[in-house]
Order: structure tokens, then C-alpha cells, then sequence
């Protein structure tokens, strides 16, 4: 009489013999074996036994078993098609996470390191905010030039007040009028921005003192523009801003 393990490798074996031609007819699903007998219990309560996944029991978890009979590997159950999208769903929403935690890391590093104390933060502000002035400054100098143009042409209008004007006339009033609707739109976008750069600044200075403070970078989350949804620190001095 064999001894009880010899036993037990012959019963797999029979069953994996008895369960060749079985997975060869039904061409498996595709999936690269790892090697070892698999078995599992179907749907019907059939033990099945094959040399790879068994198709019956892709919705359960397989067992992998060395030809000794003894366990090497669980081979878990397929997911299904919303399974799958559940999952893809949940790591991309995690690798998101991991990135805008990756960015807020770096973004607050950086800005420790080039706003270093209070003031050097100040001088950056003010540079900023100063280029948005001077392109305040200048369109408004441009709108006392346009007013100042705009005089003579009125005044030669007035020969024309009940007869159509002159079509070089006309031309010249209509531009002047485009150019001033320009100015004052560029005008009031500026003025938007004066304000989205001081808000930016003030945000960015209590950032900073919490980092000054000793705050990990990174723990505060990512610093949002105002008026935006992007991630962003305020511009470097002499970086021209422009409305958005």
C-alpha cells in the first residue's frame, strides 16, 4: 500500500489528467498560467481541476496547488466590467491626489525658499503691482490722447449737422471711438488684475508665515489663483502681468 502523501500526489495528478482535455476544449480565458495544478468549486458545486485559470470560476477565487498537492498561490476572482471601472476610477482619483500633494510639496519649497522673510515678499508685491500701474498709467494716457483728437473732428462735424458726413470724417470718428472702447475695457481689466495680484500676495504672505512658522510644506494644500482654479504662486519680480 502507498504511503499517504505518494497518495494524494496521485489523486491530483488523475484529476489534472482527467481535466486536460476538458481545458483544452474550452480554450481557457486568455490568461498566462503561473504554473501549478488550479482548482476551485463552480457555480453547480463541481470541483474543477485544470492546468490554468478555469474559465467556470472566473467570478471565484482559484486555488493554485504545487503537484504535491500542497497551496502555492490564490488566484483571485476576475472583476467585472464595472469592477474594472471602479477600480481605474478610484487609482486615478488616488494618483491625482498623490500629484497635486507632490506639487503643493515642491510649490512650497520653492516659495520659502525665494520669500525667505517678510520682506523680501514686500518688495516682490510692490514690483508686481507696479507693473500692472504703469499699464493702468498708460491707458489712460492713451484715453486723454484719444479725448484730445477726438475735439477737432467734433468741431468739423458741426459744419455737417443736417447732411451726412464726410466718409474720411466718419472714418476717423468711428475709429476713435473703437480705440477709446478699447482703452477703457483694457482699463477696467487692468484694475481686475491690480486687485487678483494684491489678493494673490495677501494669500501667498499667510502661507508664508505659517511655513515661516514651521508649517510642512505641502500640509496646507495646494495655494489656488484668485479668480482660478490652477495651482500657482505670485509672479517674480519684472514678470510682466497682463488681464487674464
Amino acid at each position: 500500500m502507498l504511503p499517504r502523501p505518494l497518495q494524494q500526489l496521485a489523486a491530483v495528478s488523475l484529476c489534472a489528467l482527467a481535466a486536460w482535455p476538458q481545458a483544452q476544449a474550452q480554450g481557457q480565458a486568455g490568461t498566462k498560467p503561473i504554473g501549478g495544478i488550479y482548482t476551485c468549486i463552480d457555480a453547480q458545486g463541481r470541483r474543477l481541476t485544470a492546468d490554468r485559470p478555469i474559465p467556470e470560476c472566473s467570478a471565484r477565487e482559484q486555488k493554485i496547488l504545487n503537484a504535491d498537492g500542497s497551496l502555492r498561490a490564490i488566484h483571485p476572482p476576475s472583476l467585472t466590467a464595472e469592477e474594472r471601472a471602479e477600480r481605474d476610477q478610484r487609482e486615478r482619483r488616488l494618483a491625482e491626489e498623490r500629484s497635486a500633494m507632490a506639487d503643493a510639496i515642491r510649490r512650497d519649497r520653492n516659495l520659502i525658499k525665494r520669500f525667505p522673510d517678510e520682506a523680501s515678499h514686500q518688495r516682490a508685491r510692490e514690483a508686481a503691482l507696479d507693473t500692472v500701474r504703469r499699464a493702468i498709467r498708460a491707458s489712460e494716457f492713451r484715453l486723454r490722447e484719444l479725448a484730445n483728437e477726438r475735439k477737432p473732428l467734433l468741431s468739423e462735424a458741426e459744419f455737417y449737422q443736417d447732411r451726412p458726413l464726410p466718409p474720411k470724417l466718419k472714418q476717423q470718428l468711428d475709429a476713435n471711438d473703437a480705440s477709446g472702447e478699447a482703452q477703457r475695457s483694457s482699463s477696467a481689466n487692468q484694475e481686475a488684475e491690480l486687485g487678483r495680484v494684491t489678493k494673490l500676495y495677501d494669500l501667498e504672505l499667510e502661507r508664508l508665515r505659517r511655513l515661516w512658522a514651521g508649517a510642512l510644506p505641502g500640509s496646507m494644500g495646494p495655494l489656488v489663483q484668485p479668480g482660478s482654479a490652477s495651482v500657482g504662486v505670485a509672479p517674480s519680480p519684472g514678470t510682466k502681468t497682463t488681464p487674464r
